[in-house]
């Protein structure tokens, strides 16, 4: 499925997005909070991320999205929704990665603000989470303008982690409180507007109204 924001297209990864995401996890800066700053090999990408994230769509109708610009579709990284495997709950995790040069414009919440959507209006999840280092300031800023809330702090004992910046934390949306804050309320009447999911999948192609910051 492909989602269009006001300034991006989120379209489902493909074999010819490697090259820009061998790119994309070779800058020290961006891979910081994932790594350490250690690049991922092309071969991982190549055989491992790409395949499951289109295991994922096929299985679940998640899995990863490039985002590019709507008009010079130039490459400014990735988003993506996964189904815990040992979870008995019906929810997703948001992950997101995002080129340098589109950092501090927005784009981040613009997209996973898509995301959010998607994820209660058409799959149907009652809840969605993301982490992120507890020093990542940047993406949790992103995590609170979507809606999230801070739900855990986990320490770690991990050499990598630590040298990295301490814990991780995690924040949440739950259905019922992203049901309570897109309400839409009629003119003339009481009665609020609540999405529902579709009795079948959406149309490959959606218009998604994108929110910025």
């Amino acid at each position: 499925m492909i989602l269009d924001t006001v300034r991006l297209r989120l379209r489902p990864v493909a074999v010819s997005d490697v090259d820009a995401m061998v790119d994309l996890d070779s800058d020290p800066m961006v891979m910081r909070y994932v790594s350490g700053g250690i690049a991922t090999p092309r071969e991982v990408i190549e055989e491992w991320v790409v395949p499951r994230a289109q295991a994922e769509q096929r299985a679940h109708r998640t899995g990863m999205w490039a985002a590019q610009d709507r008009y010079s579709t130039a490459f400014f990284g990735w988003f993506a929704l996964r189904t815990p495997r040992h979870s008995n709950r019906s929810e997703l995790e948001l992950s997101y990665r995002l080129r340098r040069d589109a950092w501090g414009r927005g784009l981040a919440t613009e997209a996973a603000h898509a995301l959010l959507t998607m994820s209660f209006s058409e799959i149907g999840a009652e809840r969605v989470f993301a982490s992120t280092m507890a020093v990542n300031t940047p993406s949790r800023r992103v995590m609170e303008k979507i809606g999230m809330r801070l739900s855990a702090i986990h320490m770690s004992d991990d050499e990598l982690v630590s040298s990295a910046g301490g814990g991780e934390v995690e924040y949440e949306l739950l259905r019922s409180h992203w049901e309570t804050t897109t309400m839409r309320w009629s003119e003339g009447t009481s009665r609020p507007w609540s999405p529902t999911a579709p009795a079948s999948w959406a149309p490959r192609h959606r218009r998604v109204r994108g929110l910025t910051a």
